[in-house]
């Protein structure tokens, strides 16, 4: 599954973007990923692991932009393990981080 937050992370990164064959191309890998993984709402338990991540990355001096926290938060609640090159999901405490 994908996630709301993931999702419009993908096509804000792809808006970005110059008109081009690289835009071309990766449109079309986003438009793939879409087809064959549903996307999910954020869950309600989610909530609660967000603040507490939230405020754990800060304690440790490592804050993460409101989005990854939300990714991090679901990917927690529903005890997923993410799939990203972000290195900053790596300092997440008890997040399953595996890169592409």
């Amino acid at each position: 599954m994908i996630c709301t937050i993931t999702r419009g992370e993908i096509l804000f990164g792809l808006e970005r973007l110059a008109p081009g064959r690289r835009r071309t191309e990766l449109e079309g890998k986003a438009l793939s990923l879409f087809a064959v993984l549903p996307c999910e709402p954020i869950p309600s338990s989610a909530v609660d692991r967000y603040a507490t991540v939230k405020i754990s990355q800060q304690r440790r001096g490592l804050p993460l932009d409101e989005n990854d926290l939300w990714i991090a938060a679901t990917t927690l609640a529903i005890d997923a393990t993410l799939v990203s090159r972000d290195s900053d999901f790596q300092a997440v405490e008890g997040l399953a981080v595996v890169e592409p």
